[in-house]
C-alpha cells in the first residue's frame, strides 16, 4: 500500500455560497464612526452637524418654530477626494440640552462597549454667552466621565485601556504640519517624551474630544453701551482696546488648560464655510486615529512609527485670530498658553479646576474655577424679574381679635353712644345695657306731646270717647282708634295707670327735659307696669264683648265694639 498518497480533502461546508458572501462582505465592510455633539440650546449645533456631514444647512426659521428632539440622529457617507470610494460612514448624535431626560438617552444607543473605540465626542460653546464656558464644561465633561463607565465589564476595561494608549501616542508623536515630506521609514531614531505638566490628567478612557466655540465673529462686536448688544462680550467692556483684548484672551488661556488637562482640541467657529471646513477635517482625522505602535516592533533603540492616518489634518495652529482658533490636540502645552498673555496661572487654575470636581465649594480659601472665571467674566444674561414677595393674609379669627381689642380701649367706638345724652353718663340698667337716659330720648317725648296736644286741641278725648255707635265709622276710625293709643303718656311716681274706663284725668306728659333724679329703677318698674297693664286690658276687652254697647263704658280700641251694639 502506497502511503505517499495524499489524504483525501476535508468535506466542503453545507453552506458554501454563504460563506463566500461573509468573507468578501467582511473584507470590503465600511467603517463606521459615531460623532456626540453636545450643547444647550441655540449654541448652533445644527449648522456644525451640517457641515460635518455637508448637508445643506436647515432653513432659517424662527426660534419659537423650531423643534427639537428628545435625541437627534443623522448620518452621512464619507467619500474620497474623487468622489469615487465610500471611506466611512458617520453617524451623528445630537442632545439638545444636560438635562437628563436627554443625556440618560446616549448610553442606550451609544453604548461605550462597543462604540468607544469609533466615537468623537464635540462640546459646543456659545460666544453669545461666555459667562456660562466654565458650568457648561464641567456639566459635559462630567458627563462623558460617567458615559465611560458603562457596565463596568471586561471587554469595556480592555476598550478603555487600549483607547488610552492610542490618544496618549497621538500626543507624544504629534508634529506640526509642514510642507516638508514625511520620512519613507518605519521608525524614527528620537525618543518620545513624557507628556508635560497639566497635560492629559483626565479622560481616562482617551475619548477624543473637541471644544468648539461657535460664533466666534461676534467675538469684535463693539458696543458703546454696558450691557447692550446680541455678543455677550459686546457687555463686558466699553467697545475695543486694552481691557477688552485681555478678557477675550484670558478665556481663552481657561479654555486651553482645561482641554489641555482631557487632551481635547479647541476650535472657534464662524458661519463661513472655511472655519467649518476645517473643524470637519479634524473630526475624522481624530475618528482615525492609528492604534498605538507595539513596542516590539522597533528595534532596540529606535521608536516605531505611527501608522497611517487615511485622513490627515494639515492645517497648522492658529492661537491669534480669535475668530479662528484652531488648537489641535498634542501642539499645545501650559508654556505656550503662558505666552499668548503675561499674568496667567496655569497651575492655580488647574488646582481649581481640581476643586470644582471635588465639590469643596464650601472652603472659601481653596481657589474655584467657577469663582475666578466670574470675576474674570460677570454675568450678564437677562434674568427674569423675581417674584412678589409671599403675601401670607391674616387669619379672620385673628385679625377680628385684634380689632376687638384695640375698640374696646376706645369709649368714642361704643355704638350705644349714639343714642346717649352727652351731657350724662350711662349707667348699667335692669333690662339690659341700655342707660336711663334711653328712655328720656327728646325726640320721643316731643312725639308724645305733640299727639297729646293734637287730641286736646280736637275736644276729644280718646281714652273716654266711645266710637261703637257711629255708623259712619269705616276704615278712617280704626286708625283713629290705633292714633288715639298713640297719645297715651306715661304715669311716673308709682302712679296708677288707667286705659279707657279710668275716669280719672289722664296725668301730664314726661317732661321734655332731663329729669335730674337717677331714680333708673323706678322707670324701668314704671314701664314694666305700664306693658302688663296694656296686656291684661286687652283680655279684659276681650271678654266683655258683650256690654261693648253701654254708653257708659268708653271706647273700645278693637272693632269688636261695633260688632257688638
Amino acid at each position: 500500500m502506497d502511503k505517499s498518497r495524499p489524504s483525501s480533502p476535508d468535506a466542503p461546508p453545507q453552506d458554501l455560497w454563504s460563506s463566500i458572501l461573509d468573507s468578501v462582505s467582511s473584507s470590503r465592510s465600511i467603517p463606521s464612526k459615531q460623532v456626540i455633539v453636545l450643547g444647550e440650546p441655540a449654541s448652533g449645533k445644527s449648522t456644525l452637524v451640517s457641515a460635518l456631514l455637508q448637508k445643506p444647512p436647515p432653513e432659517e426659521t424662527k426660534e419659537e418654530h423650531r423643534t427639537d428632539f428628545a435625541l437627534g440622529y443623522d448620518w452621512a457617507d464619507v467619500r474620497d477626494d474623487a468622489d469615487e470610494d465610500t471611506l466611512a460612514r458617520l453617524s451623528v448624535y445630537t442632545v439638545p440640552s444636560s438635562a437628563p431626560a436627554y443625556t440618560s438617552l446616549l448610553p442606550y444607543f451609544v453604548p461605550p462597549r462597543t462604540s468607544l473605540p469609533h466615537t468623537l465626542v464635540m462640546v459646543v460653546l456659545d460666544w453669545t454667552r461666555p459667562w456660562s464656558f466654565i458650568q457648561e464644561l464641567e456639566t459635559w465633561l462630567e458627563w462623558v466621565e460617567k458615559w465611560v463607565k458603562g457596565d463596568g465589564s471586561r471587554e469595556l476595561d480592555i476598550a478603555k485601556e487600549e483607547n488610552r494608549e492610542r490618544l496618549q501616542a497621538h500626543w507624544q508623536y504629534y508634529a506640526e504640519p509642514s510642507s516638508e515630506p514625511l520620512p519613507a521609514t518605519s521608525t524614527v531614531s528620537t525618543t518620545l517624551l513624557p507628556l508635560g505638566p497639566g497635560t492629559l490628567t483626565h479622560n481616562s478612557a482617551g475619548v477624543p474630544i473637541v471644544v468648539v466655540c461657535t460664533k466666534a465673529d461676534l467675538i469684535d462686536e463693539s458696543n458703546d453701551i454696558i450691557g447692550s448688544g446680541t455678543s455677550g462680550m459686546g457687555g463686558m467692556v466699553k467697545g475695543k482696546g486694552g481691557e477688552w483684548e485681555e478678557r477675550t484672551d484670558s478665556i481663552m488661556q481657561v479654555l486651553r488648560t482645561i482641554c489641555l488637562k482631557y487632551g481635547a482640541g479647541l476650535f472657534y467657529t464662524t458661519p463661513q464655510p472655511t472655519t467649518l471646513q476645517v473643524l470637519r477635517q479634524y473630526a475624522l482625522h481624530m475618528l482615525f486615529m492609528p492604534p498605538a505602535p507595539s513596542p516590539v516592533a522597533a528595534a532596540p533603540g529606535e521608536v516605531a512609527a505611527l501608522g497611517r492616518n487615511p485622513f490627515p489634518f494639515q492645517h497648522k495652529p492658529n492661537a491669534l485670530d480669535r475668530d479662528r482658533v484652531v488648537i489641535p490636540a498634542g501642539w499645545d502645552s501650559w508654556g505656550k498658553i503662558a505666552v499668548l498673555r503675561d499674568g496667567f496661572d496655569a497651575k492655580l487654575w488647574g488646582e481649581a479646576w481640581e476643586n470644582d470636581l471635588g465639590g469643596s465649594e464650601d472652603d472659601a480659601s481653596d481657589p474655584h474655577a467657577k469663582r475666578l472665571y466670574a470675576s474674570l467674566v460677570p454675568d450678564l444674561s437677562r434674568k427674569p424679574p423675581p417674584l412678589p414677595p409671599l403675601n401670607n393674609p391674616t387669619p379672620e379669627q385673628v385679625f377680628l381679635a385684634k380689632n376687638y381689642d384695640e375698640n374696646a380701649k376706645k369709649p368714642d367706638r361704643d355704638p350705644r353712644g349714639a343714642f346717649r345724652n352727652p351731657n350724662e353718663t350711662a349707667g348699667a340698667g335692669i333690662v339690659g345695657p341700655m342707660g336711663s337716659s334711653s328712655f328720656n330720648l327728646p325726640t320721643v317725648e316731643r312725639a308724645l306731646t305733640e299727639m297729646e296736644s293734637v287730641a286736646g286741641a280736637a275736644g276729644a278725648n280718646p281714652l273716654n270717647v266711645s266710637t261703637a255707635r257711629d255708623p259712619t265709622r269705616g276704615l278712617s276710625s280704626r286708625a283713629g282708634g290705633r292714633a288715639a293709643n298713640a297719645g297715651l303718656s306715661i304715669p311716673t311716681g308709682g302712679a296708677t295707670l288707667g286705659l279707657g274706663r279710668s275716669a280719672a284725668p289722664s296725668p301730664a306728659p314726661m317732661s321734655a327735659t332731663t329729669p335730674n333724679s337717677a331714680d333708673d329703677q323706678s322707670q324701668h318698674q314704671a314701664l314694666k307696669a305700664f306693658f302688663d297693664n296694656l296686656i291684661n286690658k286687652r283680655s279684659t276687652r276681650i271678654d266683655d264683648k258683650s256690654a261693648a254697647a253701654s254708653p257708659s263704658k268708653g271706647p273700645e280700641v278693637e272693632n269688636g265694639a261695633d260688632e257688638g251694639s
